[in-house]
């Protein structure tokens, strides 16, 4: 059974998912996942892997916000629960700059005021993760983030999860990815997929619309890393940007 809420306005593109505790006679993880390298600002709680409540933004721009707000409201929802969070796992990038800001500092602030360690998931492994069950034996997945105009943050895994080729910011064209086309069928998916479709029309490329990276996908590998204890240290962590960030002038000056 699971309960689900929305925002009273539906037009607007926002939700809350709400799921009934079971009760276990030990509480082994705790782990707040919060996920805003895209234009989706999302946030999650899960207890030894399953979701508890998750808190989702798919307007976009808002990230600044609502990221606090959805923070606030699922540790309201965790102290009702007497439940206390053992982790921060925060998706690392690449992605918007800003949003990556956002979605770290929140995270390396709450790390160090509940002084707990801090888990860095890759957005690309994150939205793998995501889609691996979509995807037939031998097809290699390949999220695709939008870097503007052609260009795009692509990584590629196979179904294990295992990287074959590392993420790179690739401009699209005829021809792109020849050779792994040639060997293997690719599923792409991403907010940077659909704009390749055009260039990418190999018979082995195949595409999933709507994918977006989420911190209720983060459940798995948030569990994996502190099983683990793979950690990074909350004062110095940085997200993967990839490239540098460069300010735009804009074209209508007031003065």
């Amino acid at each position: 059974m699971q309960f689900f809420f929305a925002l009273l306005r539906p037009e607007q593109p926002f939700f809350c998912y709400l799921y009934p505790l079971k009760f276990s006679p030990r509480c082994m993880s705790v782990i707040l996942s919060i996920e805003t390298a895209t234009s989706v600002c999302s946030c999650a709680l899960a207890r030894d892997g399953e979701l508890l409540v998750a808190r989702e933004d798919y307007r976009g721009q808002s990230h600044a916000s609502l990221l606090g707000l959805f923070v606030h409201e699922i540790m309201a929802f965790a102290r009702g629960q007497n439940l206390t969070p053992h982790a921060i796992a925060v998706s690392s990038g690449p992605g918007s700059y800003t949003g990556l800001r956002i979605g770290v500092s929140e995270a390396k602030g709450l790390s160090y005021g509940l002084n707990i360690p801090l888990i860095a998931l890759p957005t690309p492994l994150i939205m793998a993760s995501m889609m691996r069950e979509q995807a037939e034996e031998g097809t290699l997945l390949c999220p695709m983030i939008d870097a503007r105009r052609m260009e795009v943050y692509a990584t590629f895994y196979d179904r294990s999860l295992h990287t074959v080729r590392k993420t790179a910011a690739d401009i699209v064209e005829e021809g792109s990815y020849a050779e792994l086309l040639a060997a293997n069928k690719v599923l792409f998916f991403g907010n940077g997929a659909e704009k390749c479709k055009i260039h990418l029309n190999h018979p082995h490329a195949l595409f999933a619309d709507e994918v977006h990276p989420l911190a209720s996908g983060m459940i798995p590998l948030a569990e994996e890393a502190f099983a683990a204890g793979r950690f990074v240290d909350s004062a110095y962590f940085e997200p993967f940007y990839l490239k540098e960030f460069v300010a735009t002038v804009p074209k209508n000056k007031i003065i």
